[in-house]
């Protein structure tokens, strides 16, 4: 497998508690050639946590013109802007059970041109997703930036959850290849058990409002659709590793 040539990109909002077990799997990985936090104005000492880690540490409070939270697509904008490798690896900051072994399957069918981009398919995602093979809207994937670059500016102008829909709208555009990569050990912590209940319920009320402020419902309905045929073919070696892989161009 080639050299790293590979950011790994942490968007961060008061994961003080969580960020740890992440940082552990991606720090020092071989295949990684930079981990970037991007505090996103945390109040729960997330920021020294990561800074005390040895990683890079970007926070939205201190970039002039930015202030206070940015939201989870303003937060990763920030944080493309400072990438300068040829691919990106997207996580989120509250992952459970995530390993070294995990990331490497996300990264492995993108470097080594098996597809053009991954999206993981974590053990607790909702049940349909896991029935059909696809988190639509997963916060895990591996991604060119030659996708990305272009349409920075255009990240800026999103409502605050509507990163994934936009990034599957650009892959389905462009016909990329996409490999689904199941990690059943994985998982990621309801909003509810972070915050409470009333709040994790509201908070997946906004989540799902800025989707469809992003992409009318039906919109989400068609992609859905059109990312399953993109990584509907398995070719030889890749069911084992759990690993779905479309004929999409490079």
């Amino acid at each position: 497998m080639s050299a790293p040539g590979v950011t790994c990109l942490i968007p961060a909002w008061n994961e003080r508690a969580r960020i740890g077990n992440v940082l552990a799997a991606v720090k020092d990985h071989p295949l990684i050639a930079r981990v970037l936090v991007v505090d996103d104005g945390s109040t729960d000492g997330t920021a020294d946590l990561v800074r005390g880690l040895g990683v890079d540490l970007l926070q939205s409070q201190s970039v002039p013109g930015k202030a206070g939270n940015l939201g989870k697509t303003g937060a990763l904008a920030l944080g493309l802007r400072a990438v300068d490798t040829p691919l990106v690896l997207l996580l989120d900051a509250d992952l459970i059970g995530i390993d070294a072994d995990a990331v490497t399957r996300l990264i492995a069918p993108v470097q080594t041109g098996a597809a053009s981009a991954t999206i993981s398919l974590r053990g607790n995602s909702p049940l349909l997703w896991r029935l059909i093979g696809l988190d639509y809207i997963s916060g895990e994937r591996v991604l060119p930036m030659a996708l990305l670059q272009p349409r920075l500016e255009a990240l800026t102008r999103l409502p605050r959850f509507g990163f994934e829909v936009f990034l599957n709208r650009m892959l389905i555009a462009e016909g990329l290849r996409v490999a689904v990569v199941r990690w059943p050990d994985v998982a990621s912590p309801s909003k509810a058990g972070k915050h409470g209940l009333w709040r994790g319920i509201k908070g997946d009320l906004g989540m799902m409002r800025d989707i469809f402020r992003t992409i009318p419902p039906l919109q989400c309905l068609m992609q859905i659709g059109r990312l399953r045929r993109l990584a509907r073919l398995r070719p030889e070696g890749c069911h084992a590793a759990g690993v779905a892989i479309g004929r999409g161009r490079l």
